[in-house]
């Protein structure tokens, strides 16, 4: 007979994980995001939503408001050495893995649950690293190119078919698109539907007493 304590099972306790202004980044991000990819939506497809000219003109907007919270977001991690939590690391990554495959619908307990000195397992590291450091920045900067696409030659830079960066462009929405819906499941994926959910609105999450890292 397994060892094994199901989540039903445990005991949890509330730990203070996320502050003031990483709540708010990451809602208003989330935000931001959503609309980019309704509006862009309607610039690429001709789709009657907000009216092609005020879709531009918000997707411009929206997009340079971005810019300047990720800089911010950029500037937070740095300064207060929230950026340690995102150190990629190999060590548990099977585990974690195998865990969302097949441990989860058994109802196991999670291989690396998070704690003040673990805010994310080795998984959400890599993710969140590579959207970070990889996906926005190319996001940003295909998305700064079109907007100043007009004015290459003033900036010499060498223009490449508009074609080719929109495809890049909206193949970068299309993933940021696959991160949302995937990161959505993830916040059901707790020791309850709402649990990561209340967590990233009140800061406190709920973890296991008797698996808590230390």
């Amino acid at each position: 007979m397994s060892n094994v304590m199901t989540n039903e099972e445990c005991a949890f306790e509330r730990i203070y994980l996320y502050t003031r202004f990483e709540r708010f980044w990451h809602w208003v991000q989330g935000a931001i995001v959503v609309f980019l990819g309704l509006t862009g939506y309607e610039i690429h497809t001709g789709y009657g939503f907000f009216g092609f000219q005020r879709a531009v003109e918000w997707h411009n907007a929206m997009g340079i408001t971005w810019l300047v919270l990720y800089a911010f977001i950029v500037f937070w991690h740095l300064t207060t050495g929230q950026w340690k939590y995102y150190i990629p690391t190999t060590k548990m990554l099977a585990r974690v893995i195998l865990y969302y495959m097949i441990g989860i619908f058994r109802g196991e307990p999670h291989p690396v649950p998070k704690s003040e000195r673990v805010k994310h397992n080795p998984l959400q590291r890599l993710t969140y690293l590579a959207i970070s450091v990889f996906l926005i920045p190319f996001q940003m900067i295909t998305g700064l190119l079109y907007y100043t696409y007009n004015s290459w030659p003033q900036m010499g830079i060498t223009k490449m078919a508009l074609s080719t960066l929109a495809f890049l462009h909206m193949a970068g929405a299309f993933a940021l698109l696959v991160f949302l819906v995937v990161h959505i499941y993830m916040t059901t994926t707790g020791h309850s539907l709402t649990a990561h959910f209340k967590a990233m609105c009140t800061g406190w999450e709920e973890v296991p007493v008797q698996e808590k890292s230390v």
